[in-house]
């Protein structure tokens, strides 16, 4: 498996800093964004504690189980760090943050999902978003009452009902299933999907003449012309099988 990847993140045009965190770790074909909750220093260390926990949890190599039993488990040790942390210090009470995490094991994808991050699939030209939205919103969508463009202009969207750090233990959203030559993964913050419809994605993504690092600088940019009102983080991520 030979995996090309680019990524981006941005403040975007309307909030003084960013709360987003990615990480790329090439060793273990893993990827991470975290977006961040509860005032730009809390959410911005609640995404980094997320984040960084992961790191190490992959820097020990303690994955000897299946990708689904090690995700969750590092998962669980990011939302015990950020409670912990925001429980023993008055001033990061309430934060938290989103975490969607890829990666790959023979020839196979297995995401890990908290929060209303996203990742997506591109293959053979078709589009399809892989994780749901844990928010209060994402139910009216699955009910075909609103469309997703409806949520991104709806005025509680940014509720969310599941994230990293809140409570003692956390829900996590797992999948895995074959991967194929070509395929294309998008994980990103809301920052992007709050501005850029599934067609926007789709048309970018699809430009197979630009290199992953290009594709998301063309759909960071996209999201800053729309306005870039949130933090805007893109990973992008290409398989090659043989």
């Amino acid at each position: 498996m030979h995996i090309e990847f680019g990524s981006r993140s941005d403040r975007g045009k309307v909030r003084d800093s960013n709360e987003d965190t990615c990480i790329i770790n090439i060793r273990h074909k893993t990827f991470l964004v975290a977006d961040g909750m509860g005032g730009h220093v809390a959410g911005e260390i609640a995404s980094q504690i997320a984040a960084s926990t992961i790191e190490e949890y992959l820097a020990e190599e303690n994955l000897d189980s299946s990708p689904d039993e090690w995700l969750n488990l590092a998962v669980q040790q990011a939302n015990t760090r950020v409670y912990e942390t925001q429980m023993q210090k008055p001033e990061y009470r309430g934060m938290g943050s989103t975490l969607t995490i890829l990666t790959f094991s023979d020839n196979r994808f297995h995401i890990a999902q908290v929060g209303d991050s996203r990742a997506y699939l591109l293959r053979q030209n078709t589009l399809k978003q892989l994780t749901r939205d844990h928010s209060v919103v994402w139910p009216l969508y699955e009910n075909g009452i609103l469309t997703k463009e409806d949520i991104s202009r709806h005025p509680q969207k940014n509720l969310i009902t599941r994230s990293i750090g809140t409570y003692p233990q956390v829900e996590v959203d797992l999948q895995s299933d074959a991967a194929s030559e070509g395929d294309i993964f998008l994980l990103c913050s809301d920052g992007l999907t709050d501005v850029l419809t599934d067609r926007d994605i789709s048309h970018t993504l699809s430009s197979r003449d630009k290199n992953p690092q290009e594709l998301a600088e063309m759909l960071t940019d996209a999201a800053n012309e729309a306005g870039g009102p949130d933090n805007i983080t893109v990973i992008v991520v290409r398989l090659s099988l043989g």
